[in-house]
C-alpha cells in the first residue's frame, strides 16, 4: 500500500503541462460565440420579434407567447448550424448545482423518417420531475409534476451538442423549486422600489438593476492524488491529515507564478468561458498553497449568477483534462485557508451608479447617502437572515475562523463615510439647511472628496463592506449558489428603499420640503441602523461581546442560523415584496436541514471506514513492526540494555496503543449518536444532534489520527499527506 502512495505522489509530480490551442482571434472576436445574444437576435429573428423580445428583456414585458415560435425557429437555425443535436432546460434546483434532460431536435415526419423539430412550446416550458429534486414536502413522492419555464432575460448558449435554455422551476401547484424564480422576483422588488426612490432625484430613471462581481476561490489538487483520499472523493474534504511543515505561513503562495500545469488549466479554461459569454477579467493565486481565484467583469445580478453556475461546472470538467479535480468546498484542508466567493454588490440605474463614491452637486451626495443608509438598514433589520443565507454544513467550517469572515454581520465604511453619516445624524438642523430665497434650500452636505479616492483601507474581516462604489459581501461559500445570498440582499434593501419611501411621503404630505424630509429620514436610519457599523476587528473576542451588547446575531449553529428564514419580520418581508411566500420559506428550511444533517452523516460514515479499516490497520502494522523489533533486540543484548536500547519504540507502541484504543472507542460512540440521531424525525431537531453531538466527536477523532500520521512510519501510511497534495509542480 505504501508503495503504491509513492508511485502516485511520483506520477503525479512526473506530469507536465497539456497544450491548449489558443484562438487565432483576439478575445473580443471570439466573446460569447457560443450565446444567443442580440447580435445572433438580431441576424436569426424577423424584426418585430426581435424588438418584442428585447422590451421583455430591457423592460420587463411580459413575455407573448405568440413570438414563441418565431424565436424558437431562429435559435434551432443558429444552434443547428454550430452542430447542436439536442436542447435542454438548464435550471438551478436547491441541490446547489444545476440540472439539465437533454431532448433531441427530432420528431417523426409521417412517412417514415425523421425531421428537425423545435417550437415555441418546447422553449417555453418543459415538465422536469418534481417529486425527484429537494422540495422540503411540497411534492410527494407520487406527485411528480413540476415546470421548468425560459427566462429570456438570462441568453441560451451552447454546451457541446446541446443548446442550453436557462428556466426557472416551479412546482404544478405554483411554489419556486429553485434559486432563479425567487432572484428574478427580488430584482424586481428592488427595481421597483429603488426606482421610486430615485425620482426623488431624477425623474428620468426608469430602471435599477442589481449588479454582481463575483470573485470564485477554488483548489485544485492532482487526480490521481484525490482518487487515492475517499474522503475528498465523498465529502469534497479531508477529515483527516496533519498540516504541512510548510503551508501558507510564509505567504509566497500569494499573487506569485502560477505553476506552468494550472496556468494552461486557467487558460483553457478562460477560453470556453469567454466563449460562453463569462468576461473573466481576473486570475491570481490565493493565500492557501494549491488554491486559486477567478474573477469576471461585474455584470446582471440574475446574468452573473447564471455564469458563476456555469464556470463552476465548466471548470470541474476542464480540470480533469489537465489531470487535475477542482475543489469548491469552503474547507478542503485544516489548518490553512478556506475558500470563499465574495459577493460584490451594486445598484445600477439607467443614467449611472447609485452607489458611486460622489456626484458634482449636493444633491447627488444626498442620493448616495440615501442607498448607503437604506442597504445598511436592510442589513441591520435582517442581518441574522443574511448570515443564515450563506450558512451551510461546508461553510460552517470556515465562518468565524481567523480567515474568513466573522459569523456575526457588520458593515465596514471606512472613516470618511463613516465621519459623513456621523457628521449627518448629530449635526444641528440649522447647520445642515440654509434658506435660500423663498422657493429653495441648499443641503450642507459636503461634496466628499475624499471619497472619490480609495484612501480608506479595506477591512478584510468585514462580512460586509464599502469598497467604493459597491458593497462586498465576503462571507459567501465557495461551493454555493450566489443566488441564496443574493435573494436575501436584495429583498432586504428593498424593503428598507420601501420603508424609507413611505416616511419621506408621510412628512411631504404633511406640508414638508422635499429635501428636508429625506434628511429627517435618512438622520433617524442612520441612527437606527449604527449598531451594523463596525470598523474595527472582527476577529477579535471583545468584538463578539460587543456585537452581543449591539444585539446583533451572534448564533453560531448553522441548523439554528436557518430558524431566521422563518422569523415574522423575514416571512413578513418576503411576501410583501412578493418574492417567497410562508410555504415557500418552510419548504426550503426543510431542505436545508436535511442537506445539513446528510452532509454531515456522509462524513462520519466516511471518518468510521477510513479509521477502522485504513488508520488503524496501518498503525498497528506499525506497531507490529517495533514490537518485533524490540524483542529481538532483547534477544541480542538481553532485557536490561535491549530495553534502554528500544525505549522510544516502547513509547511509540504505548502511544500506538493509546491512539488507536480512543479511535476505536470514538467511532463507536460516533456510530450510537448517528443512531439516536437519526431516530429524530423533526428536521430542525435531527440537524441540530448532528451539529451538537457528531461534528465534535469526528473532531476528536481526528486529532487521534493526524497524531497516529505523526508517528507511524511514512512508508506505511496509505493515504496521500497534505505535502503531497497542496504543492503542485
Amino acid at each position: 500500500m505504501a508503495n503504491l502512495r509513492f508511485e502516485v505522489v511520483a506520477e503525479a509530480f512526473k506530469k507536465r503541462p497539456v497544450e491548449v490551442e489558443t484562438p487565432k482571434e483576439r478575445p473580443s472576436e471570439y466573446f460569447a460565440k457560443y450565446v444567443f445574444n442580440r447580435q445572433k437576435m438580431y441576424k436569426y429573428l424577423p424584426a418585430d420579434v426581435y424588438t418584442e423580445l428585447v422590451n421583455v428583456i430591457d423592460n420587463g414585458a411580459r413575455l407573448d407567447r405568440s413570438i414563441a415560435d418565431a424565436v424558437a425557429s431562429g435559435m434551432k437555425q443558429w444552434a443547428m448550424e454550430n452542430g447542436v443535436t439536442h436542447y435542454t432546460h438548464w435550471f438551478q434546483p436547491l441541490t446547489e448545482g444545476t440540472a439539465e434532460k437533454h431532448d433531441a431536435f427530432v420528431e417523426h415526419d409521417g412517412k417514415g423518417g425523421m425531421i428537425e423539430q423545435f417550437d415555441g412550446k418546447l422553449l417555453v416550458q418543459q415538465e422536469p420531475d418534481a417529486s425527484s429534486f429537494p422540495n422540503g414536502g411540497i411534492r410527494n413522492t407520487f406527485e411528480a409534476r413540476g415546470y421548468s419555464a425560459w427566462d429570456p432575460t438570462s441568453p441560451v448558449f451552447i454546451i457541446d451538442d446541446t443548446l442550453c435554455i436557462p428556466t426557472i422551476f416551479i412546482s404544478y401547484t405554483g411554489e419556486s423549486l429553485d434559486y432563479k424564480a425567487p432572484l428574478l422576483r427580488s430584482l424586481h422588488a428592488v427595481n421597483v422600489a429603488a426606482t421610486e426612490v430615485c425620482h426623488y432625484f431624477n425623474p428620468d430613471v426608469k430602471k435599477v438593476s442589481a449588479n454582481l462581481g463575483w470573485e470564485q476561490e477554488y483548489f485544485l489538487v492532482d487526480e490521481d492524488l484525490y482518487f487515492a483520499r475517499p474522503d475528498l472523493m465523498l465529502t469534497g474534504r479531508t477529515l483527516m491529515g496533519h498540516d504541512s511543515a510548510k503551508n501558507q505561513q510564509m505567504d509566497d503562495h500569494y499573487f506569485g507564478t502560477i505553476p506552468e500545469r494550472v496556468q494552461a488549466f486557467m487558460k483553457e479554461l478562460e477560453i470556453q468561458a469567454l466563449e460562453l459569454g463569462v468576461p473573466c477579467k481576473t486570475r491570481h493565486n490565493e493565500v492557501a498553497p494549491g488554491q486559486f481565484e477567478l474573477a469576471p467583469i461585474f455584470e446582471e445580478c440574475n446574468l452573473a449568477v447564471d455564469h458563476n453556475m456555469l464556470l463552476m461546472s465548466l471548470m470541474k470538467k476542464i480540470a480533469r483534462k489537465h489531470g487535475f479535480q477542482v475543489l469548491l468546498h469552503e474547507k478542503p484542508f485544516d489548518g490553512i485557508n478556506g475558500s470563499g466567493k465574495h459577493n460584490n454588490w451594486s445598484l445600477t440605474t439607467d443614467t449611472g451608479i447609485l452607489l458611486h463614491k460622489s456626484g458634482k452637486t449636493a444633491e447627488d451626495n444626498l442620493r448616495f447617502v440615501v442607498f448607503i443608509v437604506e442597504t445598511l438598514m436592510g442589513v441591520y433589520k435582517h442581518n441574522g437572515l443574511l448570515k443564515a443565507s450563506v450558512m451551510s454544513a461546508t461553510n460552517d467550517h470556515r465562518l468565524g475562523a481567523n480567515e474568513a469572515p466573522p459569523a456575526i454581520i457588520s458593515s465596514f465604511l471606512g472613516r470618511q463615510l463613516s465621519d459623513l453619516l456621523d457628521h449627518i445624524e448629530k449635526a444641528d438642523k440649522d447647520d445642515l439647511f440654509k434658506l435660500e430665497g423663498k422657493k429653495t434650500r441648499k443641503l450642507d452636505i459636503p461634496e466628499i472628496p475624499e471619497l472619490t479616492i480609495d484612501n480608506t483601507d479595506r477591512n478584510r474581516t468585514s462580512p460586509f463592506a464599502f469598497t467604493g462604489n459597491r458593497f462586498e459581501f465576503r462571507a459567501v461559500g465557495s461551493e454555493a449558489n450566489c443566488a441564496a445570498a443574493m435573494i436575501v440582499l436584495n429583498t432586504a434593501v428593498a424593503e428598507a428603499l420601501s420603508n424609507f419611501k413611505k416616511r419621506v411621503d408621510a412628512l411631504i404630505a404633511k406640508g414638508e420640503d422635499q429635501t428636508a424630509a429625506i434628511v429627517d429620514v435618512i438622520r433617524e436610519d442612520i441612527k437606527t441602523c449604527r449598531p451594523i457599523r463596525f470598523d474595527g476587528n472582527g476577529y477579535s473576542d471583545e468584538w463578539k461581546a460587543e456585537a452581543a451588547k449591539r444585539g446583533l446575531d451572534c448564533e453560531a449553529s448553522c441548523p439554528v442560523c436557518f430558524d431566521r428564514y422563518l422569523d415574522a419580520d423575514s416571512i413578513k418581508m418576503f411576501e410583501n415584496e412578493n418574492v417567497m411566500h410562508e410555504n415557500e420559506l418552510k419548504a426550503r428550511n426543510e431542505v436545508k436541514w436535511e442537506t445539513y444533517t446528510k452532509k454531515i452523516q456522509i462524513e462520519a460514515r466516511v471518518m468510521g471506514d477510513l479509521a477502522m479499516n485504513h488508520i488503524i490497520p496501518v498503525a498497528t502494522h506499525y506497531q507490529s513492526q517495533l514490537a518485533k523489533n524490540v524483542v529481538n533486540m532483547f534477544d541480542i543484548f538481553g532485557r536490561e540494555e535491549g530495553h534502554k536500547l528500544t525505549e522510544r519504540n516502547l513509547e511509540i507502541i504505548r502511544e500506538i496503543a493509546e491512539r488507536t484504543e480512543k479511535i476505536e472507542r470514538g467511532v463507536e460512540e460516533l456510530v450510537e449518536a448517528r443512531k439516536v440521531a437519526n431516530r429524530i424525525e423533526n428536521a430542525r431537531e435531527k440537524a441540530v444532534a448532528y451539529h451538537d453531538n457528531i461534528a465534535p466527536k469526528m473532531e476528536t477523532i481526528r486529532y487521534q489520527i493526524d497524531k497516529l500520521e505523526l508517528i507511524v512510519s511514512d512508508e506505511l501510511w496509505t493515504l496521500p499527506k497534505y505535502r503531497e497534495m497542496l504543492f503542485i509542480r
